[in-house]
């Protein structure tokens, strides 16, 4: 079956590239990319995946057809946004995936959505320290070589894209705002959620020590807690792809189907 574009609404369709295989989905899995990233890292999962997932790849403003967009710079700001995007979607049951950068604001999500009384089926957080482990860092504010030297220091993921000036110019702005907005959440007291938490890691990132991936399970309110490791850096989901969405896809089985309210 073919995969298609869909959308409710011209203000979801800003936030969300949206894609459906079957005419009534049983569930929508919201993907939120790293820092500097796009939508594009998930453009393959919805043919990895069942039939009946329907993926909402989040599309962050100051990049690709966003680009004449200012960034956010802010976490309260980028996530009451996107939970605002996400009302007229919530005639389903929803799972988060969010990858780095992406873990932090799909579990700042999943609280907006509770306190509006839908409760997500899973959350997946991947390659991100728990918020109250993560440690300190000035990147955003380092040159611009600094900082490019960094990402590419994480894994081989379209850096070369930083070795033409033009595209340089075009990613740097984006890049920037994203690790301040990551290097200044710095939430004390995390509050734990009611979905079930599953944190991905890649065994070679040495960004993400596992110990500091392990504190998501604090996280749970329900004490439901599990880790995926797969071989790989950083960008692990994308070397190893369709291993990830497997397993992604056989959490997923497992849901109740019920939209929680």
């Amino acid at each position: 079956m073919t995969t298609h574009d869909t959308t409710p609404g011209h203000a979801a369709n800003a936030w969300f590239r949206v894609r459906r295989r079957a005419a009534e989905p049983r569930l929508r899995l919201v993907c939120l990319p790293h820092a500097g990233g796009t939508a594009q890292l998930f453009h393959r999962w919805p043919t990895l995946l069942p039939e009946d997932i329907e993926v909402l790849a989040v599309r962050y403003p100051g990049r690709q057809d966003r680009l004449a967009e200012a960034c956010v710079e802010d976490m309260t700001t980028l996530a009451d946004a996107i939970d605002g995007a996400l009302r007229p979607w919530l005639d389903r049951p929803l799972a988060l995936f969010g990858h780095s950068m992406g873990a932090c604001v799909a579990y700042e999500l999943a609280l907006r959505l509770e306190d509006r009384g839908f409760v997500p089926e899973h959350l997946m957080v991947s390659a991100h320290a728990a918020p109250q482990r993560a440690g300190h860092s000035a990147l955003h504010s380092a040159g611009d070589e600094a900082l490019v030297a960094h990402v590419r220091s994480l894994g081989d993921l379209h850096g070369d894209a930083y070795d033409i000036p033009e595209l340089r110019e075009l990613l740097l702005p984006a890049l920037r705002a994203d690790y301040r907005l990551i290097e200044g959440y710095r939430p004390r007291r995390p509050a734990p959620v009611k979905a079930p938490i599953t944190a991905y890691v890649g065994r070679d990132d040495v960004s993400c020590p596992l110990d500091d991936v392990l504190a998501w399970s604090g996280l749970s309110a329900s004490g439901s807690f599990d880790l995926g490791s797969f071989p790989g850096d950083h960008f692990y989901l994308a070397e190893r792809e369709a291993d990830v969405v497997a397993d992604v896809a056989a959490r997923l089985t497992h849901t109740s189907g019920a939209v929680h309210v």
